[in-house]
């Protein structure tokens, strides 16, 4: 195992340039590539040495090991840089596959007079480049997963704001379908929306929400209750004919909660219910 590891750190060492020269080459020709030269050589040239520190320690096959943390470390910075970017799973794979070809071009200089070593040391690179290059697609897809996940947590967080429309009067516009944890982060934006304003009177409106069945119901009936526990009566919004028939044909029992065709309706309920009123103006009177 010795030997095989310090074969390729010869080369490594008396061909770098070489190296990386024909693996810079390889990844210009594959479309989308990512970084622009400089950065892109920077990135070739620093994997290319802790490749070679940790061939030197003697470390061929586990990259697991403690020699290959830094080149786990330098992966996993590249596959989360291009997870973000945008990049493909295969282009990301690629910046690591296409090393094979530079590197084996190398080797069969090398080793020319000799078959079987030939053999031997492209079987044992093509299994480390492997390994090293799923591992890059595994840090690349845990990556993606989590851009995802954040983007859909903000795509969420936007989709549920808490408008102060009153003075003690919120209102919170549902836009799209309600599940457990949607749900959940209903609640929780209008509870923290009543204790911090102390409004006394909360309008959900579901003008935005494609179709109610009896989950969805649950859901707003859910919200409803907890709002009250924190001392704001609710105000449902946005009722259309086909939900109306829904509710009734579900027979959810909304007899409770008051309800509104629009959140104008469900605005002039509340201000009511405020002891305030709004009113056109007087002839003549400043705009």
């Amino acid at each position: 195992m010795q030997s095989r590891s310090q074969a390729l750190v010869k080369i490594l060492i008396e061909s770098e340039q070489q190296v990386l020269a024909g693996w810079m080459d390889h990844l210009r020709a594959v479309a989308g590539s990512g970084a622009g030269d400089d950065r892109l050589r920077e990135q070739c040239l620093h994997l290319l040495r802790a490749v070679r520190a940790a061939l030197e320690a003697g470390q061929l096959k586990n990259i697991q090991a403690a020699e290959w943390d830094e080149v786990r470390q330098l992966l996993t910075e590249i596959a989360h840089t291009r997870a973000r970017q945008g990049a493909m799973p295969r282009e990301t794979a690629m910046f690591v596959f296409s090393l094979k070809q530079a590197l084996f071009s190398r080797l069969s200089e090398a080793l020319a007079r000799q078959p079987e070593a030939l053999a031997e040391q492209t079987w044992a690179v093509s299994s480390l480049l492997d390994e090293l290059g799923l591992f890059t697609v595994d840090v690349y897809q845990k990556g993606r997963e989590e851009v995802i996940s954040r983007q859909q947590q903000e795509m969420m967080d936007l989709s549920t704001p808490v408008v102060q429309l009153w003075d003690g009067i919120l209102a919170l516009p549902v836009i799209g379908t309600l599940d457990s944890e949607r749900t959940q982060l209903v609640m929780e934006s209008l509870l923290q929306k009543i204790v911090d304003t102390g409004a006394s009177i909360a309008i959900v409106d579901i003008t935005g929400v494609p179709t109610v069945d009896t989950l969805v119901a649950q859901h707003l009936l859910k919200t409803v209750a907890a709002a009250r526990l924190m001392g704001a009566d609710c105000i449902i919004s946005g009722i259309r004919p086909q939900i109306a028939q829904t509710i009734v044909h579900l027979g959810v029992d909304l007899e409770d909660v008051a309800t509104k065709a629009t959140l104008a309706d469900a605005f002039m309920l509340a201000l009511r219910k405020c002891g305030a009123a709004v009113g056109a103006a007087a002839p003549g009177a400043a705009a």
